[in-house]
């Protein structure tokens, strides 16, 4: 059969297209060609938490059919579900503890610290009636002194210690406070005061009135004034029969006033030992080695303390303190001599009544009718009753040169006089003293 010729025209064209995409590609010469390296493949991070190309034959689980849900009625029971068997926990096995220095039997073991303990206020105890009273008069450093005593005599019930001290006071101004008359209205308002001490003269540097003169301080007619003035105030407590302590004025910071006032303290002292009373020199507790104001010392404890204030002239709570033991060592001294023992009611023997026998059981008694129906010993000879020594002496620091009462330094004997003239002889004329046989400086050569 014979086709048709455009037929045939598109049929061999057809098939030569066929051919055409059959045969390989032509391939060019060696070294004509190029051939590109092969694509990498993207990364990224994957829905399994890996990360890497995408992986075309990874299984994936199919998805699990949900079953079908079927209805029940509100009275139909519905059929239980079986439940899952528990997961097994696994607990991981403790390792062991590596031991401490604590673990060791040999180790020290600590004692528990003791909780610390809080100091408990001291009770207030209401204080009665005082039997005796102490009462105390002067100026501002008087005040301190009442205090001090305030506290050398707080557990002791039996003594009060009267305050009459005034800052601004003195003996100079009578228009201020006239401490005679002062005295003599205490002493009769005040029952019950057995010692008084007196403390006055720190405000007493100044000029006298004496009528329209004017005496100017430490001159000879102030000297007189101020000493009669001395003798007015003690003739009051020696009037009333009232033992009095007079406590000496201490050195201060400003060397003029220290000076003053250690000349009106010779003035007090002079006076009061006149009268009989008793002086108290609180000078040396003080000072330093060089006899000069000190504001610190050694308080009643031994301890370096601040004794004296800021102004120079008042004491700290450790200086009043320190300064009521200087008047504290007399007032015991005093109440110790004034002072009879009683025999205790409740140690006393009952002494039966004249004629009346004692009775089979009372020991005691029938010793004391023994005793009373021997003839009496001799009565011993008398012991000489010793001194009452203070329960404590002043306060000395053990670094401090020891003065003797006239001012003169503590020293060995004194040393002889030169009688060989050895001393003349080297130091005064220059002379080489004179060489002794054997000794190391004699140089002669020996006999023979």
């Amino acid at each position: 059969m014979t086709l048709p010729a455009p037929r045939a025209a598109w049929s061999s064209l057809v098939g030569l297209v066929l051919l055409l995409g059959a045969a390989p590609p032509a391939a060019a010469q060696w070294g004509d060609s190029y051939d590109a390296p092969s694509r990498r493949a993207r990364e990224y991070y994957r829905d399994d938490g890996g990360y890497g190309a995408r992986q075309s034959n990874r299984r994936y689980a199919p998805p699990q059919q949900e079953a079908p849900r079927q209805f029940y009625w509100p009275w139909e029971d519905r059929p239980q579900q079986a439940q899952p068997a528990p997961t097994p926990t696994i607990r991981p096995t403790p390792r062991p503890r590596t031991p401490t220095y604590a673990d060791d039997p040999r180790a020290v073991r600590r004692k528990p610290r003791p909780a610390p303990v809080i100091a408990q206020p001291k009770p207030t105890v209401p204080k009665a009636e005082p039997a005796t009273r102490i009462a105390v008069f002067g100026d501002s450093l008087a005040g301190s002194l009442g205090t001090g005593l305030t506290d050398v005599f707080e557990d002791n019930t039996e003594i009060g210690i009267v305050d009459r001290s005034r800052a601004d006071s003195g003996l100079v101004r009578k228009d201020i406070v006239d401490w005679p008359k002062a005295v003599e209205d205490t002493l009769k308002s005040t029952p019950k005061v057995a010692y008084a001490l007196v403390m006055v003269g720190a405000n007493d540097r100044q000029p006298i009135r004496d009528g329209d003169q004017t005496i100017e301080p430490l001159s000879e007619r102030w000297r007189q004034i101020y000493g009669e003035r001395v003798e007015a105030l003690v003739k009051v407590f020696s009037d009333h029969k009232i033992p009095l302590i007079w406590v000496g004025v201490p050195p201060m910071r400003s060397e003029s006033l220290t000076k003053d006032l250690a000349e009106i303290n010779d003035i007090a002292r002079e006076r009061v030992a006149k009268a009989g009373q008793t002086y108290v020199d609180i000078w040396p507790g003080f000072v330093d080695d060089r006899n000069r104001y000190a504001a610190t010392g050694p308080d009643l404890d031994g301890q370096d303390a601040k004794l004296r204030a800021g102004d120079g002239v008042h004491f700290t709570k450790a200086g009043a303190r320190k300064l009521a033991h200087f008047a504290d060592v007399e007032l015991k001294r005093m109440m110790g001599t004034s002072a009879t023992p009683a025999v205790p009611v409740a140690t006393a023997p009952a002494v039966p009544a004249e004629g009346e026998t004692p009775r089979l059981d009372d020991a005691a008694a029938i010793d004391r009718q023994i005793t009373a129906m021997l003839p009496s010993l001799p009565e011993p000879p008398g012991i000489p009753a010793l001194p009452v020594k203070p329960a404590a002496g002043p306060v000395i620091p053990l670094g401090r040169a020891e003065l003797a009462p006239g001012g003169t330094l503590v020293s060995g004997r004194p040393r002889d006089a030169d009688p060989s003239g050895n001393v003349e002889r080297a130091l005064l004329r220059g002379a080489a003293p004179v060489t002794q046989p054997g000794r190391a400086d004699d140089f002669r050569w020996p006999p023979g």
